[in-house]
């Protein structure tokens, strides 16, 4: 049977928005709006505070040749009942399909950490700052794996900087010899560690915290992510994160014409939990929903979305890392690499995302995943 043809648009050209983007049956017409006119690699901000040249590409070289239409604006405002998508420049853009891939950004709830805090999505100007003749004392707030990746990337390459890491449990999600292995690397590097502390609030210099004042003349936050709040303004289910609800597609439960991927959706894997925000997870449920929509505009019946976590990465300077294996529900084994292998490793999966990226451009469908068990 024919193919429908339909507008899709593309809100977001993260991993997750231009994965899908990329993904979609060109026959379509499709829109990717997004605030910046670059594509930005996010697992790499930590390195470019530390010196490396650059983390953009532009979109225009991303999707050349394949007839994406590609706008610059930032969304304001979505309108599912109208099918509209508005963004602050006052502009609308009509859809039949909607992928929204808004993403993540580092949660600011704690007071005074928009105000007197750097955070990972601020790099350039923390980079500027840490290249001020003189050094000082930097605190790092976040004890997951981008606050040590960041930590340890800082204390490498600003050796004049005295480093702290501010965190409550460190590496939860790591083995007891993954852990050991990180904490080793940041002692190494001379880092000192703040176990088992809370921050309740953030001023010009100072963490406040249920263990005493930290003082600092650097605060970077790298804690807990949190969505935007625009799916919930308009209407779409959300939990009580504001992630999105979606259906075994990735299609929103409140309105079919919506597809929500990346860090926004709240995907149920197989165990009943849901999905960790990552680019591990991002691409394939934006791969997965590019596929469903495919095959409902092709009259096909879409298959539900399969996922099973195979490791989690982290890197601990140029010449350290950590592979922490994992099992399908993403709990730690035993097993794990460290030192030069896994740094190569880490190198090597941070390169594989743009890899997929460039194959997805000349050859739809090409980005694979392990998939687990149906949910």
């Amino acid at each position: 049977m024919e193919m429908k043809q339909q507008h899709i648009v593309v809100i977001g050209a993260g991993y997750a928005g231009l994965t899908a983007a990329l993904r979609l049956d060109r026959r379509h017409r499709i829109t990717l709006i997004n605030a910046e006119k670059e594509f930005t690699q996010r697992i790499r901000l930590h390195e470019y505070v530390a010196g490396r040249p650059s983390v953009t590409v532009p979109l225009t070289e991303l999707t050349r040749g394949t007839g994406i239409t590609v706008v610059q604006a930032r969304v304001g405002a979505l309108d599912p009942a109208a099918k509209l998508v508005h963004t602050t420049d006052g502009r609308q853009f009509s859809y039949d399909t909607l992928v929204y891939a808004l993403g993540s950004r580092t949660d600011l709830s704690v007071p005074g950490t928009a105000d007197h805090a750097y955070t990972v999505e601020q790099a350039a100007a923390l980079r500027t700052r840490l290249t001020t003749p003189g050094g000082g004392t930097l605190a790092v707030v976040g004890g997951g794996l981008t606050g040590v990746e960041l930590t340890t990337e800082l204390a490498e390459a600003y050796p004049a900087w005295r480093i702290s890491l501010v965190t409550g449990e460190l590496c939860a999600g790591l083995s007891p010899k993954g852990r050991a292995h990180v904490r080793k690397a940041l002692t190494s590097l001379g880092v000192t560690i703040h176990p088992d502390t809370h921050i309740t609030a953030v001023k010009p210099g100072t963490l406040i915290t249920d263990r005493g004042d930290i003082e600092a003349d650097v605060i970077a936050w790298a804690g807990p992510f949190a969505v935007p709040t625009l799916a919930a303004e308009s209407g779409l289910a959300v939990d009580g994160r504001g992630r999105a609800k979606v259906d075994e597609t990735m299609r929103s439960i409140s309105h079919p014409d919506v597809y929500i991927v990346g860090d926004a959706a709240a995907a149920q894997l197989p165990n009943g939990d849901e999905s960790r925000m990552s680019c591990a997870v991002g691409i394939p449920t934006a791969a997965h929903a590019a596929d469903a929509i495919n095959a409902r505009t092709a009259t096909r019946t879409a298959k539900p979305f399969r996922y099973a976590y195979l490791l989690q990465c982290v890197s601990l300077g140029r010449n350290n890392g950590l592979v922490q294996f994992v099992h399908p529900d993403d709990s730690p084994r035993d097993l794990v690499l460290t030192g030069r292998t896994a740094a190569w490793i880490k190198e090597g999966i941070c390169r594989s995302t743009m890899v997929a990226l460039r194959l997805e451009r000349r050859r739809p469908g090409s980005t694979i995943w392990r998939r687990g068990r149906a949910r």
